[in-house]
């Protein structure tokens, strides 16, 4: 652990899945309004810097190790972070409130088909295909998901936010 501080157990915590996350400085911007416990979990391959109030985890290098500590820590009600798909579906299965980077709430209804998708994609690289990547991250991204986490800690904190607000 790079970075201490003191959690409180009975708040809320919002975990990130934050090897490749491209939205930390959203994160740490929009959750210093909100009394919550903030996780930044990475592998020792990623160097983070945060302000004191974001306690930083640092896992082993290992495929799905920042996966592994999210899904036997998180609770019912905390909030993740992650564009993981699969880490997407186990969370919700948990309890807990999945938010993409890009600002998608990943959602009970349509996970499976997300999976679906991903798993024909795969299947298709391994048989030599050319799949379609991501498309880039743009400004408007960036925006969606600062206004996304903002009206959801805002709507657990039982305040009234308007969606116009970033």
């Amino acid at each position: 652990m790079l970075n201490s501080t003191t959690m409180n157990p009975s708040l809320q915590t919002l975990y990130v899945d934050a090897d490749a996350c491209p939205v930390k400085n959203e994160i740490i911007d929009t959750t210093q309004a909100f009394q919550l416990n903030v996780i930044f979990v990475s592998s020792y391959a990623h160097h983070l810097n945060a302000p004191p109030f974001v306690k930083i985890v640092t896992v082993d290098s290992e495929k799905e190790a920042v996966d592994l500590y999210v899904m036997n820590r998180i609770r019912k009600g905390d909030l993740c972070v992650t564009q993981d798909h699969a880490l997407a579906s186990i969370l919700l299965a948990k309890g807990a409130d999945v938010l993409s980077p890009r600002g998608h709430l990943y959602v009970e209804d349509t996970i499976d088909q997300m999976l679906d998708a991903r798993y024909v994609s795969q299947k298709q690289r391994r048989m030599g295909a050319k799949t379609k990547g991501p498309k880039a991250f743009t400004k408007t991204d960036r925006l969606r998901f600062a206004r996304q986490l903002k009206e959801i800690l805002a709507k657990k904190a039982g305040r009234s936010q308007k969606s116009s607000n970033v």
